[in-house]
């Protein structure tokens, strides 16, 4: 079986099926792991990865990876781009592995896309470039550096994702920036 085969197969196991985004995100995590020196078929625990999706492409860098959001080391940023950021932490290299844009084809059926996917060339599929990424310290792997207690709410909030206004802190809900709201 071939290294590319293993590791789709762990992504679909994960994911629950082979869809074009599990495809892409294993293609995307062989070529940022090759880039890096990187074996995806060892647990890399030297490896941070950022996603810039929250599509099925990230369920495959996670399940090849091993990087996830309790570890510290998958990290999502929400721009909505078939994009990711693998970075050695040793050595600090950083290569982005973006998918280049293509016209769906008319017609097509998923097992059709899906297929033409695994076998595009990858300089046609994604662009690769090295680049410079600082990590802020409160973002590392690791137990929490900082911790602050809300001025409203009582919750604590770490890693420095607390709002200070007028020597008060706030976490973000009570700052007015929050994606809930309790009835």
């Amino acid at each position: 079986m071939s290294e590319y085969s293993i590791l789709l197969e762990m992504a679909k196991t994960f994911h629950g099926d082979a869809c074009p985004g599990i495809i892409m995100g294993t293609r995307m995590s062989i070529a940022g792991m090759r880039e890096l020196g990187m074996n995806p078929l060892e647990r890399n625990r030297n490896l941070l990865v950022y996603v810039e999706i929250d599509r099925c492409a990230t369920d495959a860098i996670q399940a090849i990876t091993g990087c996830t959001l309790g570890h510290r080391t998958l990290k999502f940023m929400n721009y909505g781009k078939f994009a990711a950021i693998f970075v050695n932490m040793d050595t600090g290299k950083a290569v982005r592995i973006a998918a280049i844009p293509k016209q769906n084809g008319q017609g097509e059926n998923m097992a059709e896309t899906v297929q033409k996917l695994a076998v595009i060339p990858e300089s046609e599929l994604f662009s690769i470039r090295e680049v410079s990424i600082r990590i802020p310290e409160e973002d590392l792997p690791g137990f929490p550096l900082y911790k602050e207690i809300c001025s409203v709410c009582g919750e604590q909030v770490l890693d420095k994702k607390e709002v200070v206004k007028d020597n008060r802190v706030f976490c973000k809900n009570c700052q007015g920036k929050s994606y809930y709201s309790y009835k």
